[in-house]
């Protein structure tokens, strides 16, 4: 398996504090099955800086100490970039980084909105050819009240990953049911455990997989699985196992799933 959204670089953000957390990490992730995640610490949210040089060093470095500990995980670089103004010139100047050296790049919004500004930013990425992921939308408040604005950004050249803590009801019964809705949609293209510590913000990865299984079947599995996949290798997301077009009929299932969870 492969987790393309964790925050296992030590004493950078909320994530690992230190090199036991890490560490303790990196194990959780291989007894789940985990052979590569990518580290995407938090860059311009206010609170956290970590530009692109400062994290392909950092994990270089885990790297290093991974393999002398024999912990058979291999870390990739990226970075959880908040929306900002200044984002296209933060990528002329190359303080951003993609996930994994691929064309896409994880973009977190603010938790209460959508700004006006995403719509823009997204265009631009698609002209130069960029990808962009928007980190837990289930989470976001304007995505909660009005679901049919991830498919607008989706509509726009936008992807979309899940929590699995979001799936697994660890944020509540509200972000869970939105979070199985957009799935079920075709809203959302990957999976990931967004992992901050083994003891409250863990992996989780394998328990999703499997109930995404149950819940949805072995193809919509698959498909999330092999998403992750794409990324690392850069490569174009799966088609998805349900054949609808992303506005109209899926807007409609949307709502309908929404009212009857």
């Amino acid at each position: 398996m492969i987790d393309i959204h964790t925050h296992i670089l030590p004493s950078v953000d909320d994530g690992a504090q230190d090199w036991n957390d890490t560490l303790n990490m990196a194990r959780a992730a291989v007894a789940e099955g985990i052979t590569t995640l990518i580290a995407t610490p938090h860059h311009a949210n206010g609170k956290y800086i970590n530009r692109a040089n400062e994290v392909i060093e950092h994990t270089r470095h885990i790297n290093e100490q991974l393999k002398n500990a024999g912990v058979p995980l291999s870390v990739r670089s990226g970075q959880e970039i908040r929306l900002h103004g200044d984002w296209l010139q933060a990528w002329y100047r190359m303080e951003l980084l993609t996930l994994a050296d691929s064309r896409y790049v994880l973009i977190e919004l603010p938790s209460s909105r959508i700004p006006k500004e995403i719509y823009e930013l997204i265009y631009e990425l698609n002209i130069i050819n960029l990808k962009p992921i928007i980190a837990h939308p289930e989470r976001n408040a304007e995505v909660m009240k009005h679901p049919k604005r991830l498919a607008d950004l989706i509509e726009r050249g936008a992807w979309a990953q899940v929590t699995t803590h979001s799936l697994l009801g660890d944020f509540g019964r509200q972000v869970e049911k939105l979070a199985w809705s957009l799935c079920k949609s075709g809203l959302i293209h990957i999976v990931s455990s967004d992992a901050h510590h083994i003891e409250h913000r863990g992996f989780r990865l394998r328990e999703s997989y499997d109930v995404i299984g149950q819940r949805m079947g072995e193809k919509w599995k698959n498909y999330f699985l092999n998403n992750a996949q794409c990324v690392i290798d850069d490569k174009p997301f799966e088609i998805r196992p349900v054949e609808e077009p992303l506005s109209g009929n899926i807007l409609q299932r949307l709502g309908s799933l929404l009212r009857k969870e």
